[in-house]
């Protein structure tokens, strides 16, 4: 375990493991750095991953005014700890993360971002799932509202929700579902200035689910449209969760491109 100190003070745990260029993992919603546990093994031979723990989980300190601005300076104090060039790999929520700490970070060599929510106005979250989620976590029904995201927003079908279930990270997130009203309260009042990234050339994968919900398609090509230098790969029958639901192809893609 190592940690670094943030800006505001906050203490930002994550864990290394194998040996090349260092790569940091950023997960998403209801997550932890043990979401990416089983696909370490696919990379430990070709990068130093930085598996980190957002603020507020696992082994990271908090702190109040919780804002995106905050995870980014986070991320950032991660990467100012690696004196050589890096790669970051952003998942969901923890994309929007990785993207706005691109901007503060010199020795970033490559950007690799798994659809995440951009708030640039569009209607991410279907009518009356937000209140649905709230209402489910303060009864302490920390599944229910983990399900209502997984099946509603994300738009799981049922085949894949019920061998997601089975998966050793479910568990993990159930627990960690109080920490969705707090980034979802940031995804729809954030100001995502998309001028900010008109500068903006460090070479970016934008990977996109092949049956992801339409919703996904019109962020990433929202994305791909603003930055300078980047490109979409699709991953044939997957949606959200590739390195779950298909690790090897979801390792093969990453690995592709970090290594040209």
């Amino acid at each position: 375990m190592y940690k670094v100190t943030s800006k505001d003070g906050t203490k930002i745990g994550f864990i290394k493991k194998g040996n090349g260029p260092a790569l940091i993992l950023v997960h998403g919603t209801t997550a932890d750095h043990t979401r990416w546990l089983p696909i370490i093994p696919y990379f430990e031979n070709h990068f130093t991953i930085y598996a980190v723990d957002r603020r507020g989980r696992g082994l990271s300190g908090d702190s109040p005014g919780y804002s995106l601005i905050k995870e980014a300076e986070d991320i950032a104090a991660v990467a100012y700890s690696i004196d050589e060039p890096l790669f970051i790999l952003g998942h969901s929520y923890g994309g929007l993360v990785a993207l706005e700490a691109a901007l503060h970070i010199d020795n970033l060599k490559k950007l690799i971002l798994y659809e995440p929510p951009i708030p640039a106005g569009l209607p991410f979250y279907p009518k009356g799932t937000i209140e649905k989620m709230q209402t489910h976590i303060d009864n302490n029904e920390n599944e229910a509202a983990l399900e209502v995201m997984l099946r509603e927003v994300v738009e799981m079908p049922d085949h894949e929700f019920e061998k997601y279930r089975k998966f050793p990270v479910y568990k993990r997130r159930i627990e960690l579902a109080p920490t969705i009203p707090r980034e979802i309260k940031v995804e729809l009042n954030f100001d995502f200035v998309l001028k900010r990234y008109d500068n903006f050339n460090v070479p970016t994968l934008l990977m996109l689910g092949g049956d992801s919900p339409d919703i996904f398609y019109k962020i990433t090509n929202i994305l791909d449209e603003v930055l300078q230098n980047s490109i979409i790969v699709s991953m044939d029958g997957q949606q959200h969760i590739a390195m779950d639901t298909n690790t090897e192809l979801f390792t093969q893609i990453v690995k592709k491109f970090l290594s040209n």
